[in-house]
């Protein structure tokens, strides 16, 4: 029937990490509802939300009787269970595999919590979670250290981080440049090159659009 339901429900809106979910979704071309939720509201504390995600975190992907938090996690799921040989996110050779995950975890962690987030959390949430100024200096000179690796990748020319193809570390790294670069951290050119190219992809800009708080006017997103 036209006017269905879509098994895959997306909940959250408005973060980082909620974009990387959307965006997995659209370069995949999948149908979906979404549900514009927003962190810090009480939006995520609410009984139904937390039977979902006992944890009270958004992204949260639910299809049909299964449900998965964490972008990097969603965005694997979606593209294992749904991607083909044209638009899958994650490599199928074993080492090519290994390396996506060495990248994954690297951006997830020392670019993403360990440096960024402590950021937003002492700086737009400083509200919520102190004022440290020390911390956020810290962080952002940590993230210029951890860029170095990235700097030495992508300064040999390739297009992607992994093999000739684009995957979720890619998502994952733009993503973070892009936070970064909002927040004035130092990227180089090299990085900025990479993110402004990858930034460019159609399903990166219609994922910005369904990311808003406010419904869009067009887009995969039914919610």
């Amino acid at each position: 029937m036209a006017d269905a339901k879509p098994r895959l429900q997306l909940w959250g809106v408005s973060t980082t990490r909620t974009l990387r979910a959307v965006w997995a979704l659209h370069e995949l071309s999948l149908d979906y509802e979404g549900h514009r939720i927003l962190p810090r509201t009480g939006e995520t504390k609410t009984n139904e939300f937390t039977r979902i995600n006992p944890r009270q975190k958004i992204p949260v992907l639910q299809d049909g009787d299964f449900t998965i938090a964490e972008s990097p996690a969603i965005i694997a799921y979606l593209s294992d269970t749904y991607g083909t040989d044209d638009n899958r996110l994650i490599p199928r050779d074993p080492r090519l595999r290994a390396t996506w995950l060495e990248w994954c975890f690297h951006i997830a962690m020392e670019l993403d919590a360990t440096s960024l987030y402590v950021m937003r959390r002492h700086r737009d949430l400083k509200h919520i979670y102190g004022d440290a100024p020390v911390a956020v200096e810290s962080a952002s000179q940590y993230f210029g250290t951890q860029l170095r690796h990235t700097v030495q990748a992508l300064g040999d020319g390739r297009q992607y981080l992994i093999g000739d193809r684009f995957t979720s570390a890619d998502m994952l790294l733009t993503t973070c440049l892009v936070w970064a670069i909002n927040y004035r951290v130092p990227v180089p050119p090299v990085c900025r090159d990479y993110a402004t190219r990858i930034a460019e992809r159609p399903a990166y800009q219609a994922a910005l659009r369904a990311n808003l708080p406010l419904p869009p006017t067009a887009g995969k997103d039914h919610g």
